[in-house]
């Protein structure tokens, strides 16, 4: 049943409609996946579902008392209010009840006066039944760890995210709009959120960049491109074929009407002859395809990325031997015992919650952070390029050619000198824009800022601390490209499961109590090891240990279990073999060269090899417990 549909809605904002007689539904038990560039809209649009913004024409109808509740990117303001202040106004009435009983009840023990205060709001809570409603509000605080007394102005911008998130989630909508929900959020925040959205009853309509989270929630994917939106009932991978296919099919046809109408001008030109012709039907017809062809809207540009790698590093690019830090005061280390070497080449990841210590490792490696004990050493030649320290470093006041070139009119990239306008062209910025204040633009176009930034100044070590937020997928796609080719080294902080899959080569995983543990391979090998019998790290040691483990134990199966327990491990093998080869294939520069279609098949079987080898795993574990009587 409909929830929400959409009769040729249009709205503009300047010269282009954002929406242009757009017309869709969403049904109850949905998760629709918004996706489109930066700037296309999709904000607004779900802006226009909430019923913040009006549309110029076309009618929108809503299922009669249908409840909607948004998780917008903005995160709740500095104005006094408590963290439970805030998630229980998701409540509506309920929730401002609950709240004045949560106050009034703390300051009954100081000040008796407020004792029938207390009393009439009980009564009040009591006849809408509302305590079961307080329950819940209690029960999201306490699984996002978020302290109710809080002032929301004295919390980080990634606590007041999950602040922003509980109030969204409270009040259980029968419509409920994400705009890019997994921002700030760490990995296992995120899972959680993944599966509180598939138990929901109700429709889901959502903006991210996470495509771990498109793949695994959306149903339906519908896209907006240029004003108009397009319905693709299938997954990420098949739509990034279907998509190739129909702009090549548009530019197909885009070719085909600008041949016709050069040869009408061809003959328009003719003048005399033309005219003596007296085809008016013919001129009117030609005038016609000039206001066609001045309306159309081409395909956007996409960022052109190219990286300074500068002067190659020494082999060895850090090494840290015993590092054990903690702040002043602190009998808990962040970091405890810790040693690693980096080589050139490393791309290493870093996977932890936050406020683990991503952050003060990366500060340690770098040498900008002196540990409590042990010692970090630096390798020679390092020129270093930090994400986060850039980001720091805007000037919101300034214009975004002031925040990249500070008064120059060239800059130097890969040896070449370059117009700090055309370099910004590259990242998208129109000159009109390239010379607009940096607080008027929206966060993708301050990462895209950030990323021509970067990859100004020449590095062979990039440091980046959560690159991704506020990207658009198609950008996100491009920087991967990017870093796969690139031939320094990296170290990654990111929340994003698939970019940190596509880009690093080991893992750092912070377990607590400061224990950090090196992986071979992204984060989907990390979570394949977790949940394996045995955990560790070289995969060859690893697959010859479960082989000799296999042929050891003395067998207590039936003759087909025992046979299938020797077979696991081969298996096992055979799979990882062709996962290896696969990822070399994703490795190559010229891998995104290649149709759409084949990448799509690619990806596709890499997604099904993960699922092949977590049965994998799985089986073996029963079996094996079942050898062993457990």
């Amino acid at each position: 049943m409909p929830l929400l549909r959409f009769d040729r809605v249009t709205i503009s904002f300047g010269r282009h409609a954002l929406l242009e007689e757009a017309s869709f539904q969403i049904d109850a038990g949905e998760r629709v996946c918004l996706i489109g560039r930066n700037g296309a809209g999709k904000s607004t649009l779900l802006k226009i579902v909430h019923g913040e913004v009006m549309t110029d024409t076309g009618e929108i109808w809503r299922q009669p008392g249908l409840s909607v509740a948004r998780l917008s990117q903005d995160l709740p303001g500095d104005d006094g209010a408590s963290v439970y202040d805030i998630v229980a106004t998701g409540l509506a009435d309920v929730g401002r009840l609950l709240a004045e009983f949560h106050h009034v009840s703390h300051a009954v023990a100081e000040d008796a006066s407020q004792m029938k205060r207390m009393e009439f709001l009980q009564h009040e809570i009591d006849a809408c039944n509302g305590w079961s409603l307080g329950q819940r509000v209690d029960d999201i605080l306490a699984r996002l760890e978020l302290p109710a007394d809080t002032c929301i102005g004295e919390l980080s911008g990634g606590w007041r995210r999950r602040v922003a998130l509980a109030q969204a989630l409270i009040s259980n909508p029968d419509l409920l709009l994400l705009d890019e929900p997994t921002n700030h959020l760490d990995i296992e925040l995120i899972q959680w959120l993944e599966e509180q959205l598939v138990e929901l009853r109700g429709g889901v309509l959502f903006v991210t960049h996470d495509r771990a989270l498109l793949t695994r929630l959306a149903t339906r994917i519908v896209e907006l491109d240029r004003g108009v939106l397009t319905s693709w009932a299938c997954n990420y991978p098949t739509y990034l074929a279907k998509k190739a296919a129909a702009l090549e099919e548009e530019a197909r046809h885009a070719a085909l009407f600008d041949k016709k109408l050069a040869q009408e001008e061809v003959w328009i030109r003719q003048g005399i002859k033309a005219r003596r012709t007296r085809n008016e039907g013919r001129v009117r017809a030609l005038i016609a395809l000039r206001e066609e062809r001045a309306a159309r809207r081409e395909v956007e540009g996409k960022v052109r990325l190219a990286l300074d790698e500068g002067r190659g590093s020494g082999k060895l690019v850090a090494e840290a031997q015993h590092v054990t830090y903690a702040w002043d005061g602190s009998d808990t280390p962040l970091v405890s015992d810790f040693s690693l070497r980096i080589m050139r080449g490393d791309r290493i990841g870093l996977v932890g919650p936050n406020g683990v210590g991503k952050t003060t490792l990366l500060r340690l490696l770098l040498g900008d952070l002196a540990p409590t004990s042990g010692q970090v050493r630096l390798g020679t030649r390092l020129e270093i390029a930090y994400y986060d320290q850039l980001r720091a470093a805007l000037e919101l006041e300034k214009t975004v050619i002031e925040n990249l070139a500070e008064g120059r009119e060239y800059i130097e990239i890969n040896g070449q000198r370059r117009h700090v306008i055309g370099y910004l062209q590259d990242f998208l910025f129109s000159p009109d824009r390239a010379r607009t204040p940096m607080k008027a633009l929206s966060g993708g176009e301050h990462n895209r800022l950030l990323l021509a930034r970067l990859f100004a100044q020449p590095a062979n070590l990039l440091v980046l601390d959560e690159p991704t937020n506020d990207l658009d997928i198609e950008t996100l796609e491009l920087l991967e490209e990017l870093l796969i080719d690139y031939r320094g080294t990296i170290l990654l902080v990111s929340h994003d499961r698939a970019f940190l899959d596509n880009v690093v080569t080991s893992t750092l995983v912070f377990e607590g109590d400061g224990k950090i543990q090196e992986y071979v391979g992204g984060y989907s090998d990390w979570v394949r090891r977790r949940n394996t019998p045995m955990a560790v790290t070289a995969k060859s040691t690893e697959s010859t240990t479960r082989v000799n483990v296999a042929k050891s134990k003395p067998r207590k199966l039936g003759f087909k279990q025992a046979r299938e327990l020797e077979q696991v491990p081969s298996k096992i093998e055979s799979l990882e073999t062709e996962q290896s080869r696969l990822l070399e294939r994703l490795s190559e520069p010229g891998f995104y060269k290649r149709s759409v279609a084949e990448q799509a098949r690619i990806h596709e079987r890499m997604t099904a090899l993960r699922g092949e080898l977590e049965a994998a795993y799985a089986r073996w574990a029963e079996l094996e417990n079942l050898q062993d009587g457990r």
